[in-house]
């Protein structure tokens, strides 16, 4: 086996022979944003061939009003708000206002490593209204699930869900169908492949003639999928291309599928960046009501996305790289950030500024 350094080598001399002009792929998994910013990959490539964000970051895809929403939740009284550790720092529609606040000014939140320790802590708090906030894709939704249905089966009633889970086909339609769409190839998300399979991606070159390149995580991964991208666009015949067989199969995994449309029902969901896309969100059916958060609190959300300088919009749909907002590295840094690009662990802000030296 070549070792890493060569075997890079060996895939940047075959991306540099193909004949392909200028070409935009984007990569539409925030773990891929971060193992592209961590390892220089764009710096590597030649210039003909641009890599861009795209909507692959769950954190980043929620918009403002839906955190205010989650915002005032948090201080009903007898409720304990549950997330995992990045939404604690994203802003709502004012600066500054996220969970952590409201932690200091009284909310419960907690902290939890899986929804399932969320249904235990409703379970030693009998008293206290648990609620999950649900974020992720098809990678996360299955563990959701798995949590709503131990909470029922455990009698566990005062725990509920704050679904804020969205699937990944209808936000790339709805990219693809914008106006000045400007993609050549995607690098599929190898997570989501992991659920979904290949099969899952197989409409981008059928109904659109794009291609896409499962790619696993490693930087030898991504400079794998870019070339195989590249060959594709060079031959002109755009397929579905496994470069990640270690974990992606064909069908994807079946049993995690099942337990999708056991529990969830796609509903229209508003995305940052692309608005309402219909049947993109899932939302809990209706035999599992009493477990739907936005139902027991009568949650509302504001019709329209307040204004806001944040420019992440842009950025996770390929109109803008984090650098070319005006506000990056200045009034937007990890320490105090404006958008949700700059607070997630896979945002495309968050990655550019932490390598800032190697992209």
């Amino acid at each position: 086996m070549p070792s890493d350094k060569a075997l890079r080598d060996e895939l940047l001399a075959k991306i540099r022979a193909l004949d392909v002009g200028e070409v935009r792929l984007m990569e539409v998994c925030g773990t891929h944003t971060m193992s592209i910013a961590a390892s220089g990959i764009r710096s590597m490539l030649p210039k003909n061939v641009s890599l861009l964000s795209g909507p692959g970051c769950p954190v980043c895809v929620t918009p403002p009003q839906v955190i205010d929403a989650v915002l005032e939740l948090s201080m009903e009284p007898g409720v304990i708000l549950t997330s995992y550790g990045d939404m604690l720092r994203v802003p709502g529609s004012r600066r500054g206002d996220n969970l952590l606040r409201r932690k200091a000014l009284g909310a419960r939140v907690e902290t939890v490593y899986s929804p399932v320790d969320a249904v235990e802590l409703a379970l030693r708090e009998p008293d206290r209204q648990v609620v999950f906030l649900g974020v992720g894709f098809e990678t996360t939704a299955p563990g959701t699930a798995a949590a709503v249905l131990t909470a029922r089966e455990k009698g566990a009633k005062n725990f509920s869900l704050f679904s804020m889970l969205k699937t990944v086909e209808p936000a790339l339609r709805a990219l693809i169908r914008q106006d000045g769409f400007n993609i050549d190839g995607f690098l599929c998300p190898g997570h989501v492949a992991t659920i979904l399979g290949e099969r899952g991606f197989q409409y981008l070159p059928a109904e659109f003639g794009l291609p896409g390149v499962i790619a696993g995580f490693e930087p030898e991964d991504i400079l794998l999928a870019v070339y195989l991208l590249l060959r594709q666009i060079a031959e002109g015949r755009p397929r579905i291309e496994n470069a990640y067989p270690r974990a992606v199969s064909h069908d994807g995994n079946v049993l995690a599928q099942k337990m999708l449309s056991r529990c969830f029902t796609a509903r229209a969901d508003v995305w940052r960046g692309l608005g309402v896309i219909p049947a993109s969100g899932l939302g809990l059916k209706e035999e599992l009501a009493d477990f739907d958060a936005e139902k027991r609190f009568r949650v509302r959300f504001a019709e329209t996305e307040p204004p806001t300088a944040c420019r992440c919009g842009e950025v996770i749909t390929g109109r803008l790289r984090p650098e070319g907002c005006p506000m990056f590295g200045t009034a937007c840094t990890p320490e105090d950030p404006v958008g949700p690009c700059m607070v997630s662990s896979e945002g495309a802000c968050a990655a550019a500024y932490k390598y800032q030296g190697v992209l």
